[in-house]
């Protein structure tokens, strides 16, 4: 497996300044829509029963990081290190806007859902860059030691500045219409919904298209692709199982573990890709050979909604007394 790997990541997979400049474009849009439905009332619920909320924003910002950061180095003899840092750093992103709809058919906690989704993402422009830079550090320091990588510096500067400016903004303009333009909001919000998903499969679409194209060897790259597809089911699967059972161990009611366990499982992968394609963030000069990293942020995006309709099915089956 990590021979094919390392196919995926001698591809050098990054955008052009009209390319780059579509891409923010999509982003902002996707979370002004997240944005719309951000209510001043969501906080305030938070803080009357802040207990479920509080052990979802742990998982999320802690326990998920530091569970893959572990399993990044249970997997290392058959990883690569882009791989890796890729993984952390799907990890590192806030939750993602489809989740709230998944833990609806899921018969979870709506409303807690909405609520994470939410903090996290009005928080993502701190919180990303953080975590990343913290867990990334840490792996490098690792792999290095190992042999495994080059001496990288993670850019937590950087990234800080950019997030705050293709997240802050949009983030920012879609509470002020919430707060002040509802009615325009409400018609807004389901539309923005759809239309992103849209827009962040094409987008995901044209990166594979991408690495397809780059090799002339194409069933080299299909394997490799195959292989990232393995590592991204074991990780997802860990994300999953880390808000099912952390919410099980800490006694949460059984629709708050189904949302907390959907929330946990379902990243914005759209903004690790929007990261790794800035040059800004990850000059092209040091992350060179970045395909790895590209792969498994973006099959990530396809594979979290199918895994999150599967487990959302499972707890359908299940009744259980509110």
């Amino acid at each position: 497996m990590k021979e094919q790997l390392q196919n995926l990541d001698a591809l050098n997979i990054n955008l052009g300044a009209g390319e780059m400049f579509i891409v923010n474009i999509i982003l902002a849009f996707v979370m002004f829509g997240v944005a719309l439905g951000i209510k001043p009332q969501t906080f305030k619920d938070v803080f009357r029963n802040p207990k479920s909320v509080i052990l979802g924003i742990s998982l999320q910002w802690v326990a998920l990081p530091a569970v893959t950061f572990l399993v990044a180095i249970l997997l290392n003899p058959v990883i690569t290190p882009m791989v890796a840092i890729g993984m952390l750093l799907v990890a590192s992103c806030p939750g993602g806007n489809i989740s709230n709809f998944i833990s609806s058919l899921s018969k979870g906690n709506v409303e807690l859902s909405v609520s994470m989704t939410a903090i996290s993402t009005a928080f993502a422009p701190i919180i990303t860059p953080f975590n990343f830079w913290f867990w990334g550090t840490l792996y490098c320091r690792y792999a290095s030691v190992h042999n495994d990588i080059p001496t990288l510096s993670i850019p937590f500067g950087d990234m800080l500045e950019q997030i705050l400016l293709i997240l802050g903004i949009p983030i920012v303009l879609g509470l002020l219409c919430s707060r002040y333009l509802p009615n325009l909001s409400n018609k807004l919000k389901k539309p923005a919904s759809v239309l992103s998903i849209l827009l962040f499969i094409g987008m995901v679409a044209v990166s594979l298209t991408q690495v397809l194209t780059a090799l002339e060897q194409r069933w080299t790259v299909y394997a490799g692709i195959l292989c990232a597809l393995v590592v991204v089911i074991i990780h997802n699967a860990s994300a999953l199982g880390t808000g099912f059972y952390g919410a099980t161990l800490m006694k949460a009611p059984k629709a708050d573990r189904r949302s907390l366990t959907i929330e946990v499982g379902i990243q914005n992968s759209g903004l690790g890709l929007a990261l790794l394609f800035n040059p800004a963030i990850f000059p092209v000069d040091v992350w060179q050979n970045n395909g790895g990293m590209v792969i498994i942020t973006a099959l990530w995006g396809i594979w979290h909604i199918i895994s999150g309709l599967t487990v959302a099915t499972l707890f359908r089956r299940v009744p259980y007394k509110a």
